[in-house]
């Protein structure tokens, strides 16, 4: 389906475009560490502009030195990480149809997830093991959507996460060597498999693109840190 032909998808576009993201943090419900000495008054800006290639609509978020180029995803297209079952007790397309995937509820493998709020996420900090994915997407014909509906891009700045508010950006610093980016938490996952189920305690999963800039792409893993950080449309 053609996006520029679609008025729900140019709909979806406009109000992507128009979000304030206040990010990232952790509940009580949930198996993570909490840190509250988190850049506290520390806002970026972010600078955005808009392009339309081949009647695809994309919005450009400039972070620092980090671009970030979003477009919402057909709806006929399959989810990146395609082991949600449901998003907020729906089919994952008609909660992404319907606008209810920010922190809602989803499902994996019969597993319940439940994202932490906004709030909560405003100091969220953990350390921890990073993947990253896309490799098998990135000769495809056709793309794949994250759980909020994106064009998933593996060579872009983005990762999942299982429980932030999406979309959300933080700051990942690789603990092996120093290096820092900012990514946009679009996704859902990273998520036990079946070959290795120790895959789910990774606390990320990171992009193609994501894990060139942090040095670990051909290692596979990384232990990094996490943190929110919070922005405003500039």
């Amino acid at each position: 389906m053609e996006k520029s032909k679609h008025p729900r998808q140019f709909k979806r576009t406009v109000i992507l475009a128009s979000l304030l993201v206040v990010l990232a943090g952790c509940t009580a419900t949930t198996p993570y560490r909490l840190t509250k000495q988190l850049v506290r008054g520390v806002i970026w800006t972010a600078v955005t502009t808009y392009k339309v290639v081949d009647g695809t609509s994309w919005v450009i978020y400039k972070i620092g030195e980090f671009t970030f180029e979003v477009a919402m995803a057909p709806l006929d297209w399959d989810l990146a990480h395609d082991e949600i079952d449901s998003i907020d007790d729906l089919p994952p397309k008609d909660a992404i149809r319907t606008g209810k995937v920010k922190n809602s509820p989803y499902t994996v493998k019969g597993k319940r997830y439940v994202p932490m709020s906004v709030a909560e996420a405003e100091s969220y900090q953990e350390e921890g093991y990073a993947s990253w994915y896309g490799y098998e997407t990135s000769r495809q014909k056709d793309g794949t959507m994250t759980a909020n509906g994106e064009r998933f891009v593996p060579s872009g700045l983005s990762a999942a996460h299982k429980y932030l508010p999406l979309p959300t950006y933080v700051k990942v610093t690789n603990l092996d060597n120093g290096r820092s980016i900012i990514v946009r938490v679009n996704d859902r996952g990273p998520f036990p498999s079946i070959h290795n189920a120790r895959s789910g305690d990774r606390i990320i999963d990171l992009s193609m693109g994501a894990a060139k800039k942090l040095g670990f792409y051909r290692k596979g893993t990384a232990r990094v840190r996490v943190e929110a950080i919070q922005v405003a449309q500039g």
